[in-house]
């Protein structure tokens, strides 16, 4: 007998976006700082496969090293003009890896312990140039001794059993680094920050006249005559200097512009940014490489990569529909994963072409929309929007100066996934269908889980 193709149904939530706030003057505060390292970040180029014979249908519902020192006296800051305008030249790279050794105001304990001006450590955290994690990650090979008796220091099992913010978490997810925010932030003891203290700059964005460059506005998408000397939609410690973030202002729009592609910074030429990331499904066939690793979670990677798996699925349709109701979430046990709710999630119809574990759930969370309720793929999602680069085999990814290092970074990556649902996910096999001796069969699922205006029976 043939195979049978199958139908499935996923649900995915709506992408959010959260504005920076002005930074105000902040006062001085107690503090720990190390010394720096550079990394640099580079884009990777996008291939695609001949698609294989379909197999299978979907539905889906998406939504260095450091030492420690005390912390300076208190001296009289610099003049200072903050960040912008933009200087012609980068200043060198310089990224500082600190411990908090008392709870802390972010741009206060960055201020003091790097002898920054707080405007300038403000400036920072707006640019997206600032990462915490709740505990700090374990350090590359290659860091010195100090750096590991730091680690060991705030890592003590002792020591994080009295931290109220990990409690319910293991060391592994309480690692995983998010961009800081707001200058106000609140640092417990014990939390990491990676301060990137010279971000990449790009001066030819202020030397554009943007709505001369814009080719195209509908309302779904807007098309641009991208500059050379300019990035599509920043760098890992700078997202405010951006043709997506420039375009926007120009406009006057309200909506964050969506990147669909990237062009290399020093490359010109037309590139399309969304107003609703649904109209990226309309594409079709998304397709990427499974490391070829037996266990979860599964990693992908947009890049051909020898010996791994190839994955592709077609989307055939999308629709928005109205977010699951707080009853049927609670009665179905539905797990949040810190994604906030929405007015309304995106519900795909898939077709799968390669059938890998978990493809679908890790392909959709590879670009940004996991699925409801996927505790182990979409805090990886989250985790990249908040800091591109953690994904080694994304984008944005790092360049690493051995093998040891990568390998650290791969390890980084895993942890940031969560453990696996322990209940439903916005996923469903919705139809099955095959050929035999002439006669076809098809047979469709109920409605999926997040359709029911009301708890069915059975989970009352």
């Amino acid at each position: 007998m043939p195979k049978p193709v199958a139908s499935v149904a996923s649900l995915l939530p709506q992408l959010w976006h959260r504005p920076f706030r002005r930074a105000p003057i902040l006062p001085r505060a107690r503090g720990l700082s190390s010394s720096s390292a550079t990394l640099t970040a580079h884009s990777a180029p996008r291939r695609r496969s001949v698609l294989p014979r379909s197999t299978s249908t979907h539905l889906a519902a998406v939504s260095t090293s450091a030492a420690a020192v005390e912390a300076p006296a208190a001296t009289p800051y610099p003049v200072y003009d903050r960040l912008l305008p933009c200087p012609l030249q980068d200043d060198p790279p310089r990224i500082e890896h600190l411990v908090a050794r008392e709870d802390e105001v972010a741009a206060d304990f960055i201020s003091r312990s790097l002898g920054l001006p707080p405007l300038y450590a403000a400036d920072l955290i707006k640019f997206g140039a600032v990462y915490y994690a709740l505990v700090a990650p374990q350090p590359p090979p290659y860091a010195s001794p100090e750096h590991f008796k730091i680690f060991r220091e705030v890592t003590e099992p002792s020591i994080l059993r009295r931290r109220a913010s990990i409690k319910g978490k293991t060391v592994r997810e309480a690692q995983k680094t998010f961009r800081v925010t707001d200058p106000n932030q609140r640092l417990e003891a014990g939390t990491y920050l990676r301060v990137h203290v010279h971000p990449k700059r790009f001066p030819r964005c202020y030397e554009i006249e943007w709505k001369s460059r814009v080719i195209a506005v509908a309302d779904e998408y807007v098309v641009l005559d991208k500059p050379a000397a300019t990035s599509v939609g920043g760098a890992t410690d700078n997202i405010e200097e951006s043709c997506a973030v420039f375009t926007l202002r120009a406009l006057g729009l309200e909506t964050p512009l969506l990147t669909t592609h990237q062009i290399d910074n020093c490359s010109e030429g037309w590139f399309v940014t969304l107003l609703d990331y649904t109209q990226m499904w309309k594409i079709g066939t998304i397709t990427h490489y499974m490391r070829p690793v037996n266990r979860a979670p599964r990693l992908v990677s947009e890049d051909c990569i020898e010996r791994w798996h190839l994955c592709q699925m077609e989307v055939l349709n999308c629709r928005k529909v109205p977010w699951p109701s707080s009853s049927i979430r609670k009665a179905y046990n539905v797990n949040g994963c810190g994604w906030p709710q929405q007015e309304a999630a995106y519900e795909c119809k898939i077709n799968l072409l390669t059938g890998k574990t978990h493809q679908i759930r890790a392909q959709l969370a590879a670009i940004g929309a996991p699925i409801i309720g996927d505790s182990a793929y979409m805090t990886a999602a989250m985790a990249v929007m908040a800091n591109p680069s953690i994904n080694p085999f994304g984008r944005e990814r790092l360049s690493y100066n051995s093998e040891e290092e990568k390998e650290a970074t791969i390890e980084a990556w895993i942890a940031s996934h969560g453990k696996e649902p322990k209940s439903v996910i916005g996923l469903q096999a919705s139809e099955i269908s095959w050929d035999h001796e002439g006669e076809h069969h098809s047979y469709k699922a109920r409605v999926p889980w997040w359709q029911q205006d009301s708890v069915e029976s059975d989970l009352v």
